[in-house]
């Protein structure tokens, strides 16, 4: 297993929880805002304190440290202003010395920001902040970059991006995903869970109140009572479709 968590909980946002998570796995967390999916992340990256046991690697997390943490998970919280330097240096902030500048550049490549290296992080619009902050954790945990990296969270990580830009961010987790790195995502989107997810963790008020395969978590029953609304499911060329009912 990749990251394990027994009896882990935050005081007043996030009750005891057991789940682990293998390599190779995409892991999406689903419920609405206020759910604690956050505070759950932020906890599995070792950037919030809280109760129980968490282990990155069969190693408590509270034991890792600064690079050594940085070399094998790579955390994209939700919302983060941007500064003033270039893109490209923005960049190498997240790269080992000797990454490879091939394989950075294809990166960049599928995320359309080549052109983008030389421009000031706070002339960018939102959907393109959204793409480098996206490449540098991404190129902080590839292992063809990295050969650590083993584990990448991100929260909301389609925030502000088009179709075709979500269509490049998903293929590239899926690379990760080929390569044995745990992608942990939160999700808004319940169709692009229910079609690409690995598991699901399904979330209301500080609970995780179902964990599974999507497909068996997503329930029309169980999103109606988690959401207040009513759901049904639909199939759409073979695949199930949830739509929330007028």
């Amino acid at each position: 297993m990749v990251i394990s968590l027994k009896d882990a909980a935050v005081a007043g946002r996030l009750a005891s929880f057991s789940a682990s998570v293998a390599a190779g796995t995409l892991l999406h967390l689903v419920g609405p805002n206020g759910a604690g999916k956050s505070s759950l992340l932020a906890l599995m990256a070792g950037m919030l304190a809280g109760e129980g046991e968490i282990r990155l690697l069969d190693r408590p997390l509270h034991k890792w440290r600064g690079q050594a943490l940085a070399r094998v998970r790579a955390w994209l919280p939700q919302q983060m202003p941007p500064g003033l330097m270039p893109v490209y240096h923005y960049l190498r902030l997240h790269l080992n010395d000797s990454a490879s500048d091939g394989r950075l550049t294809a990166l960049l490549e599928r995320l359309q920001l080549l052109h983008k290296l030389t421009q000031p992080l706070s002339q960018l619009s939102g959907g393109e902040w959204q793409r480098v902050r996206l490449a540098a954790v991404i190129a902080q945990i590839d292992p063809a970059l990295n050969p650590q990296g083993k584990m990448l969270i991100l929260d909301e990580p389609m925030t502000g991006l088009d179709i075709a830009q979500q269509h490049a961010v998903q293929s590239l987790i899926v690379d990760l995903c080929q390569a044995g790195v745990c992608v942990i995502a939160s999700s808004h989107d319940l169709n692009h869970t229910l079609c690409h997810a690995d598991s699901v963790w399904l979330m209301a008020q500080g609970r995780v109140l179902a964990q599974g395969d999507a497909a068996a978590v997503l329930t029309p029953s169980r999103l109606s009572e988690v959401y207040a609304i009513p759901f049904r499911q639909l199939e759409l060329d073979g695949r199930p479709l949830l739509m929330a009912q007028p």
